[in-house]
């Protein structure tokens, strides 16, 4: 069965961040992931887990500078030692909270931007990135995002990732497979689930109902069918719920439930 993980970034925001961790724990998750630790203490979010019982299975390399707008900033030509001085900072973090998991958003071009420069920019830092935590046992996982929620986002495409991690040609390089982003981009998600997942290209899954990115129980996607389906291709990796909660979060679990009850 998938092993769930809570969005503590979108859920649970009835409640202050470091609290969210205990919430999650009560209503019977995991694990949790969230965008960013880097304004709180690693030794305070660890204690956060230990005391709920969970493990951490992601979060975000730092992004730049997200209050004014960006979103990663790996295939941005001049910004590289920032860029390795984030993936350092992100190890450390990674190494104390205990997941195996980082990812490294790719980042915004500008309309005019030469693609090729940007290009060899981010495949080069993804190369670092991977070389860096390999001694630490960690994944580099890579995201394409969709264009609506994101318009101008390097990576947007499956297999516009996985072309990447190719060309990376480094093991501890993988793709997070948000089902979101991808049935606003691409659709077909059988058949990439069965196309990737089997290839063992596959580091992280996400989900959310589309279009609204509400709860994976609305909308156009059969998520019931899209678990059995991961099961059934051996995905053994962590599921996050990056959704937006409709009301309360722990009242928005049913989807949860049913599906739990029906693998009994």
């Amino acid at each position: 069965m998938p092993r769930f993980a809570a969005n503590l970034s979108m859920m649970y925001q009835e409640h202050a961040f470091l609290d969210r961790f205990a919430a999650a724990a009560k209503d019977g998750f995991e694990g949790v992931e969230f965008l960013f630790p880097y304004d709180f203490d690693k030794a305070e979010i660890r204690a956060r887990l230990d005391d709920a019982g969970l493990r951490q299975a992601l979060f975000n390399a730092p992004p730049g500078d997200w209050a004014a707008g960006e979103r990663g900033i790996a295939s941005l030509p001049g910004r590289e030692e920032e860029f390795r001085r984030g993936i350092a900072t992100a190890l450390e973090y990674a190494q104390v909270l205990g997941n195996t998991r980082v990812h490294v958003m790719a980042g915004l071009l500008p309309a005019d931007a030469d693609r090729a420069r940007h290009h060899a920019t981010y495949v080069s830092n993804v190369a670092h990135a991977a070389r860096e935590a390999a001694g630490a046992g960690i994944t580099i996982v890579l995201e394409p995002i969709n264009t609506r929620d994101m318009p101008g986002f390097f990576l947007t495409h499956q297999a516009q990732a996985h072309a990447v991690c190719k060309e990376v040609g480094a093991p501890n390089v993988k793709v997070q497979f948000d089902l979101y982003h991808a049935q606003i981009m691409e659709g077909d998600l059988s058949v990439k689930l069965k196309q990737y997942v089997g290839a063992g290209g596959v580091g992280h899954v996400q989900v959310a109902g589309v279009p609204d990115r509400h709860e994976p129980d609305e909308g156009e996607l059969n998520y019931p069918h899209l678990f059995a389906l991961m099961d059934a291709l051996g995905y053994d990796g962590w599921v996050g719920c990056e959704y937006r909660p409709r009301a309360g979060t722990s009242e928005g679990l049913g989807w949860l439930k049913r599906w739990r009850e029906s693998q009994r």
